[in-house]
């Protein structure tokens, strides 16, 4: 067994962390709302959540536990259930609180530290590991990656979960920065309406997934 890792590892995750990271959903909203309102950093610290939570479920994929999946497929509606009542707080949350228009500056926002932000990391890893169709599709990308790369042995498994994680991470900083370009366009005023749209969209993205569940108890869906 060679002790150099397949360097083809490295490309194949960065591109499967993207894919992850980029569908539109709720962790996408936050930081569109979070860049657009205190800038390109505090939109990265919502996507570090989704780094660590994809991170967290690929590692548990690539180390080939599929009772794992089986648990969460299982307790799928609970699982939802959860996300949905948390999409919802979310939302309400952005929708009824009243926007600040932040210049990031040294670290800094109008004198108030990023740190305070840092609520947002465990706020979209929650988000993250509550979605049971991401989490899902995550085991089963994992299931057919020998498909596009063979991997052998844990020090491999590792570099892929490393690399998908580092995918994530480009795809929000990417949008951050993009976001963050655009900001100085937008008014106090206008970012009162992003707040209650973005806050809409979690709260819609919320009542999909209770109501799914809702509709499966009814017999209206196929479990």
């Amino acid at each position: 067994m060679s002790l150099i890792p397949n360097p083809m590892i490295i490309p194949v995750g960065m591109i499967i962390g993207i894919l992850v990271a980029a569908p539109v959903g709720p962790v996408n909203v936050l930081c569109i709302q979070r860049a657009l309102a205190h800038g390109m950093a505090a939109g990265i610290i919502v996507g570090l959540g989704a780094v660590l939570g994809d991170g967290l479920i690929a590692l548990f994929a690539a180390m080939g536990v599929g009772a794992i999946s089986g648990v969460i497929d299982y307790h799928r509606a609970t699982i939802q259930l959860i996300g949905g009542i948390v999409l919802l707080f979310f939302g309400w949350r952005l929708y009824s609180h009243a926007p600040r228009y932040d210049r990031t500056v040294n670290g800094t926002t109008n004198g108030v530290a990023l740190r305070v932000f840092a609520w947002d990391i465990p706020k979209t890893f929650l988000l993250t590991v509550t979605n049971p169709g991401a989490v899902l599709g995550l085991f089963a990308i994992f299931s057919g990656i020998s498909t596009f790369v063979e991997v052998r042995g844990p020090v491999e498994a590792l570099l892929l979960v490393g690399s998908l994680m580092l995918g994530s991470l480009a795809w929000w900083v990417g949008l951050s920065y993009m976001v963050a370009r655009i900001r100085n366009i937008f008014k106090p005023e206008h970012l009162s309406y992003i707040n209650r749209w973005a806050g809409v969209l979690l709260i819609v993205f919320g009542a999909v997934l209770i109501g799914e569940i809702v509709a499966k108890m009814l017999g209206w869906l196929p479990h």
